[in-house]
């Protein structure tokens, strides 16, 4: 399986562009596949410099409503009329946020989106096929992100704390291994992960998500609290994780300390590809592909034949 990131808040070796948001490409044995599709027409830019043809798409998936997930979904269907996009009928709210200030500001998704005649509406688990499937109703059995206190949904004129109820999540089989996408996690991803064991009865291979653990502020000592008790129960798991966007790069250090190969991080351009292969187990990670590694060869020549002229040249002397 070939999982290319097409969007997220930090740019990789690869030349492509950040923004604050996500779209993973993913490319199993029957599908291609977008999930999610970050703010902006920027996964298109992306796609083109990493050689990913967003034309051959068959599948889209929206894991929540807002807008850093689905900014994406009408410039996208302008080049690809034919692929299924697969929303949950709540992913229309009005979700709002008092992160930036104490007035909420709109983050919910173009209410356009639904106009589109490749949107196609559900509202529970779905199996789509015997590679993929979709999930929801995550419970609330452990603590979930504290930085899910400035998100709202409003309600007849009301503002009141978003129950995430428009959260999906996408599990892909594949050889014998079974791959989870979420968004931001913002049941909690202990949450996310009680309800998977729940649906398929074992614990996934391999997890690609956002933790919901950023602050634009300092972390204080509860949300470092909150970050370690995670990580801790994370190791637990047989899983290897894949964390990237709103988990914030404080918190991944702090995560990666207790988590060690069991996590990394994945940046704007990165590629993972994951085989069947036995001797391989591990898999390997791609950060930025071929062009970043002949751009250092050349670097690193330069400075050799710079040295090697220096020397010559004094020796002459």
């Amino acid at each position: 399986m070939k999982i290319v990131n097409l969007v997220e808040n930090t740019e990789g070796k690869s030349g492509c562009r950040a923004e604050h948001g996500l779209c993973f490409y993913i490319e199993t044995k029957k599908h291609k596949i977008l999930m999610d599709t970050g703010q902006s027409d920027l996964l298109i830019e992306n796609a083109e410099k990493l050689g990913v043809d967003l034309s051959k798409v068959d599948i889209a998936f929206l894991s929540h409503g807002h807008y850093d997930h689905s900014g994406g979904i009408i410039p996208f269907s302008r080049i690809n009329k034919t692929a299924r996009i697969y929303i949950k009928e709540n992913a229309f709210g009005d979700y709002y946020s008092t992160s930036k200030s104490t007035e909420p500001r709109f983050i919910g998704i173009d209410p356009d989106i639904r106009k589109l005649e490749q949107v196609c509406i559900i509202d529970e688990n779905t199996k789509i096929d015997d590679e993929l499937s979709v999930y929801s109703g995550v419970g609330n059995g452990r603590p979930s992100p504290l930085t899910n206190k400035s998100l709202y949904k409003k309600e007849n004129d009301v503002f009141v704390n978003d129950d995430f109820e428009h959260e999906q999540c996408l599990v892909i089989k594949q050889d014998g291994k079974t791959f989870l996408f979420s968004g931001c996690a913002h049941h909690g991803i202990l949450n996310i992960l009680d309800r998977y064991v729940e649906i398929y009865g074992d614990e996934p291979d391999y997890v690609f998500s956002g933790f919901h653990t950023m602050r634009k502020t300092d972390y204080s000592e509860e949300d470092v609290e909150y970050i370690k008790q995670t990580a801790n129960a994370l190791k637990e798991y047989k899983t290897k994780f894949y964390t990237c966007h709103c988990t914030g790069v404080e918190p991944y250090e702090i995560m990666k300390e207790i988590l060690k190969d069991k996590i990394e991080y994945v940046h704007c351009g990165d590629c993972i590809e994951i085989t069947n292969d036995k001797d391989n187990e591990n898999k390997k990670i791609k950060k930025g592909g071929g062009f970043m590694k002949w751009h250092k060869f050349f670097a690193w020549a330069t400075v050799a034949c710079f040295v090697l002229t220096m020397i010559t040249g004094y020796q002459k002397k």
